[in-house]
């Protein structure tokens, strides 16, 4: 992934590379899952989220790996570059961030669970970073569709602060903003550290060991 360097800061939306116009080619089906789409149209009464976890390679196992997940996808969200590529993310001057989009079936799991998850396979206390990766890129988002998701993360954020507090862990950095676009990553990016391309892969990304109450029915205000 990127190194470090002078990337720690938002770009401001004026300064941003231009980008292009067309899409980058993706391919439409899951590594992982064959006969299930990584592009839309998906499944009817599905639910979409987007998040950000810093590399997008160990988010997006995680998520596939999750029951009631019915695909994933790799991209870049929260930026201001049209389809950028991962080589213009990685200088920090598209202002996006390495983004998961996660399609599960609320009959299986809410999106409080898919919250839960978010929160307990990172670090969301460490700002423009994620572990050994560093830059705006690797930033902790949560990118809402709408007003209902955007209270849902709201309160969940509430109460894993309350949890990591009670912890003796800091305050969450975590970006919440509404969803302009998501634009999918390049093929190879896609389900990375599946074993039909990096068996042997490795993403060190890692939770805080706090476990978060939202989606086991307590609320954040308890």
């Amino acid at each position: 992934m990127a190194l470090f360097g002078d990337k720690m800061s938002l770009i401001d939306p004026a300064d941003a590379l231009p980008g292009r116009a067309t899409p980058l080619p993706v391919a439409e089906w899951h590594a992982v899952f064959s006969d299930r789409r990584i592009v839309p149209p998906f499944p009817a009464g599905y639910a979409t989220a987007v998040v950000g976890m810093g590399c997008f390679w160990g988010a997006e196992r995680t998520f596939w790996r999750t029951d009631g997940v019915w695909t994933t996808a790799v991209g870049y969200a929260g930026g201001f570059t049209p389809n950028p590529t991962y080589e213009e993310v990685c200088t920090g001057r598209t202002g996006h961030a390495e983004a998961v989009l996660v399609v599960f079936d609320p009959a299986a799991i809410s999106y409080q669970q898919v919250l839960k998850v978010f929160w307990e396979n990172h670090d969301p206390t460490q700002g423009m970073r994620q572990g050994n990766d560093f830059g705006t890129q690797y930033r902790s988002a949560i990118y809402y569709a709408d007003d209902q998701q955007k209270a849902e993360a709201e309160a969940s954020r509430a109460a894993f602060q309350k949890a990591l507090t009670a912890a003796g862990l800091g305050e969450i950095t975590t970006e919440v903003a509404p969803l302009r676009d998501f634009y999918y990553a390049e093929t190879y990016h896609q389900q990375y550290l599946s074993d039909a391309k990096n068996p042997n892969g490795y993403c060190g990304l890692d939770g805080t060991g706090v476990s978060c109450p939202i989606g086991l029915g307590v609320d954040a205000a308890e």
